[in-house]
C-alpha cells in the first residue's frame, strides 16, 4: 500500500499532532536496495517534545522527511495535524539576503506576503533583533542556526522537525541554544521532533525518547524523561537517564556489528 502525509480526522479527534502506523521507506530496487525503516509506528501528542536518537543510518532523517512530505512513504501512513516546518543540521541560509530577507523567504515560500511586523517579532524570539540587516558570513554559527530557526517558525508552523540542528556547534553555543530552543518551545506550544547522535542531548530536551534499531530502522524503546525544565547537561538525574538510553542503543549497535 502506497500513502501520503495527510490530515485525517481520526487526528483532529485526539490531542496527536502526529500519527506514524506501519511506515515502511526502501531506497532503490533490486540487489542495490536498501531499506531505510521498516514497519515503524508512533504517536506523538500535541506540544510535546520528542527526541528520536539510533545509530548513524538508522532512518533517523529519513522519518523527518517522510512526515514533512519531502519523500514518498513506500508502506503505511503519516497523519499530522497543522503545518509542518523542517530545520536541518547545516543553517543554509541565503549568502546575498540579509538575516530579514533570508526570514521572508519562508513566507514567500508558503506563497504569503512577506510581513514585516512578524519578521521583526521572530527576530526578537531568537534574540537577534539587531542583526536584521546583517548577512550570513557576518554572524556565528549559532547566530545563522538562529536566523534558520526564525524562518522554520516564519512558516507558521505547529509542527517543528529538526535534523540534528545544533550538531555542528562548539560545546557552549549548543548549550544557548537548548535553552532558546526550550523558552521558545513552550512560548508558541509547538510539537517538536528533534533528531540526534547525543543521547545526553535528546534527554536534556524531550518529553520522550525514542530509539530506532540499526538499519533498517524500527521502534525498539521509549524513555519518558519525568525531569523538571529546565535541565542542565550535567545534572546526575540526566546523566542517569542518558546512561539508560545508551545502554540499549549498545545493544542494537553491538546487534547489528
Amino acid at each position: 500500500m502506497t500513502a501520503a502525509v495527510r490530515v485525517t480526522e481520526s487526528a483532529r479527534a485526539t490531542d496527536r499532532a502526529v500519527e506514524v502506523l506501519g511506515v515502511s521507506k526502501t531506497y532503490g530496487d533490486g540487489h542495490s536496495a536498501v531499506a531505510a525503516l521498516e514497519d515503524v509506528s508512533l504517536s506523538i501528542r500535541r506540544g510535546e517534545f520528542v527526541c528520536l536518537v539510533g545509530a548513524s543510518g538508522c532512518g533517523k532523517s529519513t522519518l523527518l522527511n517522510l512526515i514533512a512530505g519531502i519523500y514518498r512513504i513506500d508502506k503505511g501512513s503519516i497523519a499530522a495535524k497543522g503545518r509542518v516546518g523542517l530545520m536541518f543540521q547545516e543553517p543554509a541560509l541565503f549568502p546575498w539576503l540579509t538575516v530579514e530577507r533570508n526570514i521572508e523567504t519562508a513566507m514567500r515560500f508558503r506563497k504569503a506576503r512577506p510581513d514585516r511586523s512578524r519578521v521583526q517579532e521572530l527576530l526578537r524570539i531568537v534574540h537577534l533583533e539587531d542583526f536584521g540587516k546583517s548577512r550570513p558570513h557576518e554572524l556565528s554559527g549559532g547566530m545563522q542556526q538562529r536566523t534558520a530557526l526564525a524562518r522554520t517558525l516564519a512558516q507558521d508552523a505547529d509542527i517543528l522537525l529538526m535534523d540534528e540542528p545544533f550538531g555542528a556547534l562548539d560545546a557552549m553555543t549548543r548549550t544557548v541554544l537548548h535553552d532558546e530552543l526550550e523558552r521558545i518551545w513552550q512560548e508558541a506550544g509547538l510539537t517538536v521532533i528533534f533528531v540526534t547522535h547525543d543521547v545526553r542531548e535528546a534527554v536534556r530536551l524531550g518529553d520522550r525518547v525514542v530509539l530506532l534499531s540499526s538499519r533498517p530502522g524500527r521502534v525498539v524503546d521509549e524513555f519518558d524523561v519525568d525531569l523538571l525544565r529546565p535541565r542542565r547537561l550535567d545534572s546526575p538525574e540526566v546523566t542517569e537517564i542518558a546512561a539508560q538510553v545508551t545502554e540499549r542503543l549498545l545493544e542494537q549497535v553491538r546487534s547489528h556489528v
